[in-house]
């Protein structure tokens, strides 16, 4: 062991092979510190898994059947340890290990953590210091192995992989299995190579998994997970050829994402950012030690934020046809209720027969829909006490648009093509010219129109890459850098702007744009069963105060219905659409009472930790029986309880543990035949008769008097 940190609730430590030079990373629970093997279960069967692993092009490839598989563990160069420093950086703690290898290259391994945070973030950069260039076709984030150091032989039957899978409007479905039943058990003579690589083609990063991965020893009770901060390409590794287990993930390579990358001399890279942890207790509890690495970012949200003001959009109300007149109708609707935000969703820049999905890009309002212009509309809204906001889709362009055929030199190309994704086309936006029509056609018509929010949709994916540079990977990656470059420059030009995060509802959940963002749309899930299963879902992923739950209400929604849409908006943002306008008098009391509570419940939606009972389920999209979020505020002494019951199988009454110690009840939000009760202590009772329906609790702790 070359050096050992204590970084809070978390013990790191740098081991290093004394042949090759080789340095790996090692961490754990500090409460853990007294069970961790004194060898860590390294032994010549478990060897140390580098700090970082790259491969370079026409190098050798490992043995044991990796090409295909895996890219890992390819011979790299010899390696020495230059430096490692442990400082301070405007606050920061930075572990920063320096290693020199033959040939030029210098990798830089970056371990950043600030006060009490409950992870870790780790910055991988690799300089070209030679004289000749080095193509690259792998570059992790992030590696780490002996898994479990609890063990000394295989861990067999302990440890278990959880991820998350996802797909348009089916975000968050929890996965967890054992290694054996991925077959990732190590060969009779440890030379086979075994690897379940997965991960993310293309510019929607949140389609098919979560970059998130665990791994849990069950007889340790000890958790080690890592999220990548990226919205392009990217993979993870969980690796076995011995009888340790390794993680890694970062940038999609060669195999995978059809990466490579030429340094030229005295060129650096950087590896998109890693956010690990590890720790005891439940899943759901180690999920949210992740999720808290978004609550710095928020500190330099607009200030409204703070109050996590209700929001409604009208796309569920005109479905891509706005106009002045239906938008002041909603509007007038909403005055003097909670509701702070008033959004026109997409379309209000088509043409007579066009679509809002077709005719996107030139952002010109249309003169037959707002006569008066789109800021007159935006006035309007404001002088009934509402704050606007505008859609934009603003990194593609429909067919129909003008600029699909006045400005083609200026989309992503592939082969030579421009990229076409059914309607839609990209710009490229490390084209000048695409940075001053954006910025003219999408800041400034924000500015003149005094908005306050801005949802920035994107409903396709540029898939493999583009043209223009090594490989249409690395195309792809420099393009995903100009994403991130230019919501920061809308951020810059309009800091009081609230933008919400939309890529077909929930395809970029995930670091690096929900720190550029204030909110996410949780799913385009908009008016189906399954929202509050994929709502609670997401608290393992997402902030619940950067979720945004969409309520659809209609004219005839049952009471029940109407409760089971508004409950599901607590287990985030709460977000209105749909026909409410012709809502009747005894319905938008309802609403409104919602509007109420959730105003009063919005610290712990924003500052609490959630507990889930009955989430995980096989099929999302048709639920069975019920389920409950329970959601403590930092104090500890409040909580929100969120529950549904299921069309299929609704119990008649849902009982639901509550945390240590005496309850009251403040509020409750649900439909006239419903109710809750506390029939016992630590219980909460939620009384459907066995029908399909929501509510919410809000609960004080009560103290004991002597």
């Amino acid at each position: 062991m070359l050096s050992s940190f204590c970084l809070g609730e978390i013990i790191l430590e740098y081991w290093q092979d004394e042949k090759s030079g080789m340095m790996g990373l090692i961490f754990y629970p500090a409460n853990k510190q007294a069970d961790v093997l004194p060898s860590r279960g390294l032994s010549p069967g478990r060897q140390i898994d580098p700090l970082a692993h790259f491969k370079i092009a026409g190098k050798p490839c490992a043995d044991g059947f990796s090409q295909g598989v895996t890219l890992r563990g390819a011979g790299h160069p010899p390696v020495k340890l230059e430096s490692q420093t442990d400082t301070l950086r405007g606050g920061d703690r930075c572990i920063t290990t320096q290693l020199a290898y033959a040939g030029g290259l210098r990798l830089t391994h970056d371990v950043i953590h600030r006060g009490n945070e409950p992870f870790f973030r780790v910055h991988t950069q690799i300089n070209n210091t030679g004289e000749t260039p080095v193509a690259l076709e792998l570059l992790t984030s992030f590696s780490f192995g002996s898994l479990s150091p609890f063990a000394e032989d295989r861990s067999a039957g302990r440890l278990h992989l959880h991820r998350v899978r996802s797909w348009w409007s089916g975000e968050g479905k929890h996965d967890v299995c054992s290694l054996e039943a991925l077959h990732l058990t190590p060969s009779r003579s440890l030379h086979s190579v075994q690897c379940e690589r997965f991960g993310q083609i293309g510019s929607m990063p949140v389609r098919g998994w979560f970059p998130f991965v665990a791994i849990e020893d069950r007889e340790a009770g000890v958790f080690w997970g890592a999220q990548l901060a990226w919205s392009g390409s990217w993979q993870m590794e969980v690796f076995r050829r011995d009888l340790g287990l390794a993680l890694s993930g970062g940038l999609a390579d060669r195999e995978f994402g059809h990466w490579l990358k030429a340094l030229a001399p005295g060129e650096m890279l950087s590896a998109p950012e890693a956010i690990l942890s590890t720790g005891t207790g439940h899943f759901d509890a180690f999920c949210q030690r992740l999720t808290s690495v978004s609550e710095p970012s928020l500190a330099d949200q607009p200030a409204i934020e703070h109050e996590l003001p209700i929001v409604c959009n009208e796309w569920c109300t005109t479905w891509g046809n706005p106009t002045h007149e239906n938008v002041l109708a909603l509007a007038d609707k909403l005055q003097g209720s909670p509701a702070k935000f008033l959004v026109i969703d997409a379309g209000w820049y088509r043409r007579p027969g066009t679509q809002w999905h077709t005719a996107h890009g030139d952002w010109e309002t249309s003169p037959d829909f707002f006569p008066d212009g789109i800021e007159a509309t935006a006035r309007a809204v404001r002088e009934r006490g509402l704050i606007p906001g505008l859609w934009f889709e603003l990194e593609t362009v429909g067919h129909e648009a003008k600029a699909a055929v006045t400005m083609d030199d200026h989309f992503l190309k592939r082969d030579g093509s421009t990229i076409t994704s059914g309607h839609r086309r990209f710009w490229n936006l490390r084209d000048p010219e695409v940075l001053a029509y954006l910025t003219e056609r999408v800041i400034n018509t924000l500015r003149r129109g005094d908005f306050g929010y801005l949802k920035i949709d994107y409903n396709e994916t540029i898939g493999i890459g583009c043209d223009g540079e090594d490989s249409l990977g690395e195309g792809l990656r420099l393009h995903v850098e100009a994403i991130h470059t230019f919501f920061r420059r809308i951020r810059e030009a309009l800091p009081g702007l609230v933008i919400e995060n939309c890529s077909s509802g929930g395809h970029r959940l995930e670091p690096a744009m929900l720190a550029l963002t204030a909110q996410s749309s949780f799913s385009d899930a908009h008016e189906s069963i399954d929202i509050p299963v994929i709502a609670a879902s997401l608290h393992r992923l997402v902030l619940p105060r950067q979720s945004q739950i969409w309520a659809v209400l209609h004219p005839g929604d049952s009471p029940a219905r109407l409760s089971y849409s508004l409950a599901a908006t607590f287990l985030g943002r709460m977000a209105l659409s749909g026909n409410l306008m012709e809502l009747d008098a005894d319905q938008w009391a309802f609403c409104l009472a919602a509007q109420n509570l959730y105003t009063r419940v919005a610290p712990i939606i924003r500052d609490g930790t959630s507990i889930l009972h009955g989430v995980d389920r096989e099929d999302h999209r048709n639920p069975r029986g019920s389920q409950a979020v329970v959601r403590i505020s930092a104090e500890g002494n409040h909580a929100l309880v969120v529950v549904h019951a299921f069309p299929e199988d609704a119990p008649a009454f849902v009982d639901t543990p509550l945390p240590d110690g005496f309850w009251s009840m403040n509020a409750v939000l649900t439909d006239p035949g419903s109710s809750f009760s506390l029939p016992s202590v630590g219980t909460l009772r939620f009384a459907c008769q066995g029908r399909s329906t929501g509510g919410v609790a809000f609960l004080e702790r009560k103290v004991a008097s002597c």
